[in-house]
């Protein structure tokens, strides 16, 4: 009689091929409404997902929206609509990677080259010559800073930057702590290939909800838009690769935090305290140090590093006191 374990064995192996052979969750009728809805420009050869809204008639002003890891243009669905009341354009992208636009794989996934993106976008769009409200999250916020060095170096070809308004992102690398998946993948060892493949959504939402605050965690349904976004085109595959963004940030430290404290224009932040990811008070202490002009909005103590879906309106009256500032 063989033995158990090769049994066990002869088992498994199929078992795992058909694991790893899931496809991707079905969209929902509202995430599917927001792809529709939405286009695709090309930038060197790959395919990246945007929206751009048309607003109020007679306003000048143009909202460029930049989401956060690990979701994607989506996250701002809350708010969009009351975006669209107050601004003349209101335009968001998947990062590539992310959502909807391409995710190449391998592929040296780089806060640089997103950035690049978000100005070709702008070039697509005709827009490379008007002034930009930059409005992100997370992730977005690295790329809001990299632009923001950019348009400081006054290099031809950049974006003009009007204003910045951040929200729970880890412009700080001493008072980022990312989760313990993160630390994992983002070291680029022999188990985030393996890591990638075996995660699913159980995994994902377990992961995720805790940065969510107890009272405004996302739903079932709202949590299955988010794995489908990722596992769109294999997303899963490249959460490795793009999570290098961390060992980016610390890097380039000086570039990035440097362009916030050397620029004259408006920059405000919206926070929810209670973000495990970028934790009270030790975040908001460094970045009044750091950024004495900037102002800053803190929601309700228990609203966490998600602020535009757990508390949308808000967010929405925290971002449009800022704009309506200047």
């Amino acid at each position: 009689m063989r033995e158990w374990w090769v049994q066990v064995g002869l088992l498994a192996v199929p078992l795992l091929a058909a694991y790893l052979h899931i496809p991707p969750p079905q969209l929902s009728p509202a995430l599917h409404a927001w792809k529709t809805s939405g286009k695709f420009f090309t930038y060197k050869g790959l395919r990246i997902f945007y929206q751009d809204s048309l607003g109020v008639v007679g306003s000048p002003e143009i909202v460029v929206l930049l989401h956060g890891f690990p979701t994607s243009s989506y996250d701002w669905y809350k708010i969009w609509e009351g975006l669209t009341l107050r601004f003349q354009r209101v335009i968001a992208l998947d990062f590539l990677g992310f959502g909807f636009s391409d995710k190449p794989r391998p592929h040296q996934y780089s806060i640089f080259e997103q950035a690049s993106i978000v100005e070709s976008l702008l070039r697509h769009l005709g827009l490379q010559n008007r002034r930009i409200n930059l409005l992100s999250h997370d992730y977005g916020d690295i790329v809001a800073q990299e632009l923001l060095y950019r348009y400081k170096q006054n290099r031809s070809g950049r974006l003009t930057i009007k204003s910045l308004c951040l929200s729970n992102g880890g412009i700080f690398p001493e008072t980022h702590r990312p989760l313990l998946l993160q630390k994992l993948l983002k070291d680029g060892g022999v188990l985030s290939p393996i890591l990638t493949r075996l995660m699913n959504f159980f995994v994902f939402s377990r992961g995720l909800t805790p940065v969510f605050g107890p009272y405004t965690r996302p739903s079932e349904s709202e949590l299955w838009d988010m794995w489908a976004g990722i596992r769109n085109n294999d997303g899963n595959l490249v959460i490795d690769s793009l999570l290098q963004y961390i060992n980016q940030r610390k890097k380039f430290r000086r570039r990035w935090v440097g362009a916030l404290t050397s620029v004259s224009i408006p920059i405000h932040f919206i926070y929810g305290p209670l973000d495990p990811i970028n934790p009270y008070p030790e975040f908001l202490e460094l970045y009044r140090k750091t950024l004495p002009r900037s102002t800053v909005s803190i929601l309700d103590d228990h609203i966490s590093h998600y602020p535009q879906l757990e508390d949308p309106m808000g967010f929405l009256n925290a971002y449009m006191g800022f704009i309506n500032s200047f």
